[in-house]
This record gives structure tokens, sequence and C-alpha cells, in this order.
């Protein structure tokens, strides 16, 4: 039986026997799926650059703002978007999902990021074309 299937019927079981069911209650909200948290300090992968993440609007919507770019990384295409925010308004569409706008090349795109752990994918898209990123927490 799997780990989540077995916490379930053990707090069902001590429910139905009277056996502390506060304790019961802690097992079935330790066993259900929590949001992760993308506020922080982000790198793409390969390390060229670095993005704050932080909550915007309205206090529910999530930003992210370039703020270090690597030498070899600084050409003026990069450097027209440091310290710019390049994500903006992306809204909670489901758990550890979030779309807004993605600011690529100067056109709006609309965009998604998904955290699993300690990464992050974006994704971005213009009509049929995509474009995908993944970042590691720092």
């Amino acid at each position: 039986m799997p780990l989540f299937a077995r916490k379930i019927a053990a707090a069902a079981m001590a429910l139905a026997l009277g056996i502390a069911p506060g304790l019961a209650a802690d097992v079935v909200r330790a066993s259900l799926p929590k949001a992760a948290n993308p506020v922080g300090t982000w790198q793409t992968t390969s390390g060229d650059a670095r993005f704050k993440v932080s909550m915007c609007g309205d206090g529910t919507q999530i930003c992210a703002k370039l703020t270090w770019l690597r030498k070899d990384a600084r050409n003026e295409d990069n450097l027209r978007y440091l310290n710019k925010y390049v994500v903006e308004g992306a809204r909670a569409v489901e758990l550890n999902k979030w779309r807004g706008t993605v600011n690529y090349k100067g056109e709006a795109i609309a965009g998604s990021m998904t955290l699993v752990g300690d990464v992050m994918n974006l994704q971005g898209c213009k009509g049929v074309f995509c474009q995908s990123m993944q970042f590691q927490r720092l």
C-alpha cells in the first residue's frame, strides 16, 4: 500500500476508534500537497543569469526581475533587461503553477511558471512557437 494511502487509512482508523482525533487530523493535513514558495533568487541552469522572484500586484501575483548577468552573457540584447521585470503579474492557476506575461525580445508573451522543489520551469509561447527555460533556486 502506498505511503499516502497508509497515512489516510491510519487516520481513518484512529478517527473511527476515537483515538487522538487531533493527531489523526494532523496526519491527514501533513499528507496533503502544499504550495511551494517561488520567492527567492533563481539562476538559469547554464549559470549565465539570475532572477529575483517576488510577490507583486495584490500580493498574490509573482514577478521576476533579471538582477545579474555573467560577464560573457552581457550583450546588448540581455543588458536591456538587466534590473527590469521579465515576468509580471503571474497568477496561480493550480498548485505550483502560475501564468502571466513574459517580456522577451521586446514583446509581451503569454507564459507559465511551474515549480517542482528547487527547480522552476518557465515556458513562453507566441502562437505556436514556444520556448522553455529551467532555473535552479540559489
